[in-house]
């Protein structure tokens, strides 16, 4: 770690800090459907998440080198022009976490390196083959793979479930839910956490600290790694009531099918390079498992939302990080200038987030201060009655009031 500058060592800091806002900006992604169906305790599923957020990160560097070595030019790239880009992503990310919207903490990134470079050295500093087939394909492919993989999961888990007592086999499925969202965490882990180190190692390569298509150094995973398992332990608890209970009301046989899809997909592009967003992954993957069971409903308004997010956040992080870039260009006291209003930003936004808090004793809830199955309840109660041929799928899911005080709750018949 020898010759690093105030600079470079204020830019790993920042890199840091990314990495911890992506650890509870993401919690979501692998412990959203656990927590909602109840399959872990809230505070039990952010532990187990972080822990396997932490292992996953020395599994592989390949999403890494992706970054340090091939989104943008390392030749003529400054350190500033990593400080800005992290600064765009940084304040994205916060904004989002604020509106409880499960946006991509990897394209507020790399929005934030394509800005800042394009105000820095122009176009030529940003590999665009790269962008197209290692960003931007993955991202609009990865949603649509996991909610097909989902949706088709969750049928044949109904099909294969068929005559079966949903209530007998929610156990297995629950225990089920716990093995994939930590299969979830751990993929997490393997791209995520790679992100902060090629953003750390393109930064060293920048100082020349190190030379450039290096791998990241030993000492560069391990905090990379501890970051973003800090920010998952401490629980983006307003993303995972979105994720959990905004989108669709979810069964622990949905949740599996969803995790488990998410996993595969993530882990496939963490083995192939491919930098994709691990939210839009099993953001798509709990849309197509509330598509797949008969009776579910997304919640278009939600995931209108959610798409307009993902759409801005390239956009928006890079023209932060251009202006952040602008700034830091003009010298020390640009770069002192930045750094302040990133702290003032990120300040102001926390002191929003009091006013209305959303933690581990309200997560399940939704916005109004219902349980989750609140909505699913109501739209059961209005309902229309069911043809002959949907009563018995009606007799699995709609419960009937106990019939005494003593009296336990029976299937309903209709």
């Amino acid at each position: 770690m020898e010759h690093i500058t105030l600079l470079l060592a204020i830019v790993i800091v920042t890199a840091l800090v990314f990495d911890f806002t992506n650890g509870f900006h993401d919690t979501a992604n692998a412990m959203a459907t656990t927590i909602s169906t109840g399959a872990l305790k809230p505070k039990t599923a952010v532990a187990m998440s972080a822990v396997l957020n932490l292992v996953g990160a020395f599994l592989s560097v390949e999403v890494a080198r992706t970054i340090s070595g091939g989104l943008i030019n390392e030749n003529g790239i400054r350190t500033e022009v990593i400080f800005a880009a992290l600064v765009g992503a940084i304040l994205w990310n916060l904004f989002t976490w604020l509106l409880g919207l499960p946006s991509s903490s990897s394209h507020a990134l790399f929005g934030g390196l394509i800005g800042a470079t394009l105000m820095s050295v122009g176009a030529s500093g940003v590999n665009g083959g790269v962008v197209i087939t290692k960003v931007l394909i993955p991202a609009l492919a990865a949603p649509v793979v996991a909610g097909l993989a989902a949706l088709l999961a969750t049928r044949l888990t109904y099909r294969i479930g068929r005559g079966t007592d949903d209530r007998a086999t929610a156990k297995g499925y629950r225990a089920g839910q716990i093995a994939s969202a930590g299969l979830v965490s751990l993929a997490h882990g393997t791209n995520d956490a790679q992100k902060t180190m090629g953003v750390i190692t393109l930064a060293l390569v920048t100082g020349g600290v190190l030379a450039p298509g290096s791998n990241p150094p030993m000492w560069v995973i391990v905090s990379a790694g501890t970051a973003i398992a800090l920010g998952t332990y401490l629980g983006g608890w307003r993303i995972i009531r979105t994720m959990g209970t905004g989108l669709t009301d979810l069964r622990p046989q949905q949740g599996f099918a969803a995790q488990t899809s998410a996993a595969t997909v993530i882990l496939a592009s963490s083995h192939l390079g491919f930098s994709l967003s691990t939210t839009q992954s099993c953001s798509g993957a709990v849309m197509g498992a509330g598509l797949g069971r008969k009776g579910g409903v997304v919640r278009w308004s939600t995931a209108t939302r959610m798409f307009i997010a993902w759409g801005l956040t390239l956009p928006a992080a890079g023209l932060v990080a251009a202006c952040a870039e602008f700034l830091t260009g003009q010298g020390s006291w640009g770069v002192a200038v930045v750094a302040a209003l990133l702290v003032a930003f990120s300040g102001a936004i926390w002191l929003a987030s009091r006013r209305r808090p959303v933690d581990h004793t309200n997560v399940t809830e939704n916005e109004a201060g219902e349980p989750a199955d609140a909505v699913a309840n109501g739209v059961a109660a209005v309902a229309p009655p069911p043809t002959a041929g949907a009563a018995q799928d009606l007799s699995a899911t709609i419960p009937s009031p106990p019939g005494g005080a003593g009296e336990p709750a029976r299937t309903a018949s209709v």
